[in-house]
């Protein structure tokens, strides 16, 4: 007698493709300096708060580390509570190792065989890949134009729709959501359809754009809404993996449910208690974002491309010629980037910011390929 040996979904499955390590292209390429600006880290270094806290963490691993993440808890609900009116307590907070942890935490909770998820289009694969795991099929909106077709994903709803998912910033292409789109998403998406507000790149949307809505305070006005927040980007300790979850009561203590007891290790939750405290790094990092930013699109207006502005660490950029050509030849002169075919869009880019030399350098190799 056979038996299917893997799940089902298994067959059709496409796994996420993440960046190109620097010592992979080092050795293929025989170079000796590498920028990777292809996957949106924090090129300032980690904060020096978390680095402390992780070295006096190191001596107690011996130990299992709190299962429910407590502490860090508690002093990221009164971190989040300056944000809004709306009084986040640590019973609404799910931590995961990781924003991409969570994303399966999220598929795992809500997703039954043959539910469906509306997501835009381009935004990240991780949203598809989870939930198609479990049995859902994906229905993917295109944008229209350079926007999200907030209309046509209201269309898209039927009544197997499960999960509405939203990034803003958009990864990869860096726009918003505004309050007057937020607005008309919960007037117009199902009460019994969960709205998943991906937020990874949360405070550089605030520094870069004053119409950044505060979305804590839609948990008041919507049972079912989640927003997904990292340490990874801002505070530059993603080799840790810790990120987390604001949402009502009722979804967090059935996610907290999923979650493996152990899934946020003891240095990851002392790195980002150490993070939330270290202000000036944060201003550090936003400050050099702003100006890696400034430097790239005046370098892109000089010479003609079209880009969408952007209030993230990253901006997406049309190159006017195939994104796999661009990433092959900026490779080999130790660039590595993110080509947007990945996405369907043929000739643009994705570029992480960097230092002022790391923005130069990516410029000057720019222009040689162009």
């Amino acid at each position: 007698m056979s038996k299917e040996l893997f799940r089902r979904e298994l067959a059709a499955f496409q796994p996420y493709v993440p960046g190109k390590p620097i010592e992979e292209v080092k050795r293929e390429f025989g170079l000796t300096r590498i920028e990777k600006l292809a996957s949106n880290e924090n090129q300032l270094g980690p904060s020096p708060l978390a680095v402390e806290a992780v070295r006096k963490a190191a001596e107690t691993m011996n130990f299992y580390p709190e299962s429910t993440a407590i502490d860090l808890k508690k002093e990221l609900a009164e971190h989040l509570n300056k944000q809004t009116d709306f009084v986040v307590t640590p019973d609404h907070l799910v931590i995961g190792n990781g924003g991409e942890e969570l994303l399966q935490v999220i598929a795992q909770t809500f997703i039954n065989e043959g539910d469906e998820i509306v997501v835009p289009a381009p935004s990240f694969g991780i949203y598809n890949t989870t939930t198609g795991l479990m049995g859902a099929k994906t229905v993917s909106v295109p944008f229209k134009g350079t926007e999200f077709d907030l209309e046509g994903m209201v269309a898209a709803v039927t009544d197997k729709t499960k999960l509405f998912y939203l990034c803003s910033p958009n990864n990869p292409t860096g726009n918003i959501l505004k309050l007057e789109q937020l607005e008309y998403l919960l007037q117009n998406v199902p009460e019994d359809v969960v709205l998943i507000l991906d937020e990874a790149y949360y405070e550089f949307a605030t520094n870069l754009s004053p119409d950044y809505p505060q979305s804590l305070s839609l948990l008041a006005k919507r049972k079912n809404l989640l927003i997904l927040r990292t340490f990874s980007k801002v505070c530059g300790i993603a080799g840790v993996r810790i990120g987390y979850v604001i949402s009502n009561l009722h979804i967090a203590a059935e996610m907290n449910k999923v979650k493996l007891t152990f899934n946020a290790n003891r240095l990851a939750q002392e790195a980002a208690r150490g993070a939330l405290k270290d202000t000036d790094h944060m201003e550090k990092t936003l400050a050099l974002n702003a100006l890696s930013l400034k430097l790239m699109t005046e370098a892109f207006d000089r010479l003609g491309l079209a880009y969408i502005p952007s209030s993230a660490n990253f901006i997406f950029v049309d190159c006017k010629k195939h994104s796999k050509d661009v990433f092959d030849q900026l490779l080999r002169k130790g660039v590595i980037i993110r080509p947007g075919y990945f996405w369907g869009w043929d000739n643009w880019i994705r570029v992480s910011t960097g230092t002022e030399e790391q923005t130069k350098f990516f410029i000057e190799k720019l222009e040689e390929v162009l």
